[in-house]
């Protein structure tokens, strides 16, 4: 689809190691109880009784009010996984891109140095998106807001011209897709979900976690939806 290849294009432009171990005093110089299990940090030669381990979210069992409502989540799971490492990409790239922009002064090298750019994602990528449908492209869309913070119809705005982000608008609204759409999980329920399957599949190590461009607080995400669903019964 040529509408996904503009919008790549468009716009291109702690862990740690341990080892659990049962102390002894040897070599120590202190007194360890030889009860306890101990930490040992690799390249830390202090035992430790705990470790300090990033957030880990505790989902509940996924349930559902019918077989509908299942097989929708599951088609949405599948096409937001398939989606999400473009997304991830894009913010690398806008990332990458940004950085060395400002290493740039002449306006002509600046211009140049994007349009290579561009042109490495559109040979590396185009033919992928162009097998992407409708909703996959939305939900595309969607994730880049998500992960760079910005819409498509912006982030093209930003790095070529108006007129340009305008065309790519109306051209991707022949496809049912905006470039202006944000990407709001409080507001939108499919949003929600798709944050939904973005936390299980980073959990699952089945997609490789990029931190959003702002937070979300997925528990208290959950918490509100949770309430609403029950106000509308």
């Amino acid at each position: 689809m040529n509408i996904l290849k503009q919008i790549v294009s468009g716009f291109i432009v702690v862990s740690f190691q341990f080892l659990v171990a049962q102390a002894t005093e040897e070599g120590s110089g202190q007194e360890i109880d030889s009860t306890k299990y101990y930490y040992i940090i690799k390249g830390d030669s202090i035992p430790r009784e705990f470790i300090d381990l990033d957030e880990v979210i505790l989902l509940n069992k996924l349930e559902f009010t019918s077989k509908e409502n299942r097989k929708r989540y599951l088609i949405l799971r599948r096409k937001t996984r398939k989606v999400y490492p473009y997304a991830k990409l894009a913010a690398e790239r806008l990332m990458v891109m940004t950085e060395r922009l400002k290493t740039i002064e002449k306006k002509r090298d600046r211009k140049k140095y994007t349009k290579r750019v561009q042109k490495y994602i559109e040979e590396e990528f185009s033919e992928k998106l162009k097998k992407f449908t409708r909703t996959e492209g939305q939900i595309l869309a969607k994730l880049i807001h998500r992960q760079t913070g910005r819409t498509g119809y912006e982030l093209v705005k930003e790095l070529r011209t108006s007129w340009r982000a305008f065309w790519y608008n109306t051209t991707a609204n022949l496809f049912d897709i905006s470039l202006k759409e944000e990407y709001d999980p409080y507001s939108n329920k499919e949003d929600y979900l798709i944050e939904d399957v973005l936390e299980r599949s980073f959990q699952a190590n089945i997609l490789e976690k990029q931190p959003p461009a702002n937070p979300i607080d997925f528990l208290d995400l959950t918490a509100y939806w949770n309430k609403k669903s029950k106000e509308s019964k």
